[in-house]
């Protein structure tokens, strides 16, 4: 019987010990401070200097191009989080027109960007950009593999 005791409070330590673990790497995302648009675009345009060293003319030529994409972006993001929050789910025609509207967006971005920097920025340029790509899509890759094992476990619990 005291074997049967102890197994089983081991037992409810462990779950325990697990759940805290994954309820602390959820809050700890919702922690970070969350930057203003033209906070965001300032340090973005800065990193851009950086890596591409660009001179002032194009900073202030690329610095309206990223404001006006940032305040895109945040205002899409507030978009899906107010529905989220209604839990509506968008058509299959709204979901391509916010599909079709970001792809014209990043056509028109990457034509501008192209008649501002010079041939090896843009090279440059398109490296960064599909680096951050696959950056982006290996974070969804974990994101949809710790959803995927937090589901199995809780089908487990069962």
């Amino acid at each position: 019987m005291k074997t049967f005791v102890s197994i089983l409070m081991m037992v409810i330590a462990v779950t325990f010990t697990a759940n805290a673990q994954q309820n602390n790497n959820q809050k700890g995302a919702k922690n970070i401070p969350e930057f203003s648009v033209e906070q965001h675009t300032k340090l973005a345009l800065k990193k851009m200097t950086l890596e591409l060293d660009l001179n002032e003319q194009q900073q202030n030529q690329i610095k309206p191009l990223m404001l006006a994409q940032a305040t895109q972006r945040k205002a899409t993001i507030e978009k899906m989080k107010a529905a989220r929050a209604n839990k509506q789910k968008s058509s299959a025609d709204e979901l391509f027109a916010m599909k079709n509207q970001q792809l014209d967006n990043q056509i028109a971005m990457k034509t501008k960007m192209k008649e501002l920097l010079t041939n090896e920025q843009y090279e440059k340029f398109e490296k960064m950009a599909m680096m951050k790509k696959m950056e982006g899509k290996k974070m969804m890759d974990e994101r949809r593999g710790m959803k995927k094992r937090y589901m199995e476990s809780q089908e487990d619990k069962k």
